[in-house]
């Protein structure tokens, strides 16, 4: 009666895990083909491009904002405990800045690039590791790291293929790949820093800080995109106004973009729940996979193909971050 029970109770597990497994992969990866989709298409009969991909950061924060505002309404309450609005004012900016630096960089560089170069955490977080802390990593440690900024560096260096360069805006390479590294380092401060709020507020919930980062940052971008256009006339920034003004004249890219949002918003979910049930290992075995997944997709699906020393290097990239997180899973078992 034990044995079944146990057997009953470790495939309920394993069907848990898929299902978390399916919806962070379905939502992420459908929410890359969508940001992808955004930054190459074409609109309409005059084939217009969507030129503020900075909307997309406000249209996620508004949205991710009042999901997280249900969700707490819903299965949980915000208690006494937690923090307070006011500590997510500052971390916010960096949450602000970072995800549009990403997002601008599809203007330059195609989505597999973005990808793999926003892969590559883990260099600067060795860097600065050993630069300030005199943190020394083992051999292993230094082999992921030379795996995965060998690969990044090998795909900046190869020729991009001309059906891909068509698609980009501006292509830049250089430019593109300093924003997704400017993007990490902004991730790495705002991560931090909430695992400091965490630390101080232990009843602070996952859709507690969720709402306090996309409160704050709606109100920066709403800030940066629609009031100081509307004071100065001649910003050369992301105008709010322009792309409300696009999305209303193409409802496609309007109903790409909400969807876009909504996958963001659901994926989150997910997380949480792996993060819950079976730890924030496995959430990042789950999210490193999908990644890949994402670039696979992007080349059948989206018509990005990449030669087969790109795809070496994507190889490479993957193969480093597998061996990081065996080596977390074997000190997590000793």
């Amino acid at each position: 009666m034990v044995a079944q029970s146990e057997t009953s109770g470790g495939f309920k597990r394993v069907m848990v895990l898929a299902f978390c497994v399916a919806g962070i992969w379905s939502a992420y990866i459908t929410q890359g083909v969508l940001q992808e989709t955004l930054s190459t298409k074409r609109f309409g009969p005059e084939a217009k491009r969507f030129e503020h991909l900075a909307f997309l950061n406000f249209a996620q924060n508004v949205v991710c904002f009042i999901w997280s505002y249900i969700m707490i309404k819903l299965w949980s309450s915000k208690s006494a405990g937690s923090a307070p609005l006011s500590k997510y004012c500052g971390v916010s900016i960096t949450n602000t800045i970072g995800p549009t630096l990403g997002i601008e960089a599809l203007r330059y560089i195609s989505y597999p690039a973005q990808v793999l170069a926003k892969s590559s955490k883990m260099i600067p977080v060795m860097l600065m590791g050993t630069i300030l802390y005199g943190v020394k990593y083992t051999i292993p440690e230094y082999i992921c790291s030379f795996l995965v900024a060998g690969g990044v560096s090998t795909f900046a260096l190869l020729k991009t293929s001309s059906k891909t360069m068509k698609k980009l805006a501006n292509p830049n390479a250089p430019l593109g790949y300093t924003l997704c590294f400017l993007n990490l380092a902004f991730d790495g401060y705002t991560n931090s820093t909430q695992d400091l709020i965490k630390s101080r507020y232990p009843k602070t919930s996952p859709w507690d800080i969720m709402l306090g980062m996309n409160f704050w940052g709606s109100i920066y971008n709403a800030v940066i995109m629609f009031i100081v256009p509307f004071l100065f006339s001649n910003w050369p920034y992301a105008n709010g106004f322009e792309a409300v003004n696009f999305c209303r004249a193409h409802p496609e890219a309007a109903w790409d973009i909400l969807v876009y949002c909504l996958c963001g918003a659901v994926g989150q979910n997910f997380i949480f729940l792996t993060i819950s049930r079976f730890g924030s290992l496995t959430n990042t075995t789950i999210t490193t996979t999908r990644k890949f997944m994402s670039i696979v997709v992007s080349s059948v699906v989206s018509g990005n193909p990449l030669s087969a020393k790109q795809w070496g290097s994507v190889v490479m990239v993957f193969s480093g971050l597998s061996l990081q997180i065996l080596l977390k899973w074997k000190r997590k078992k000793a």
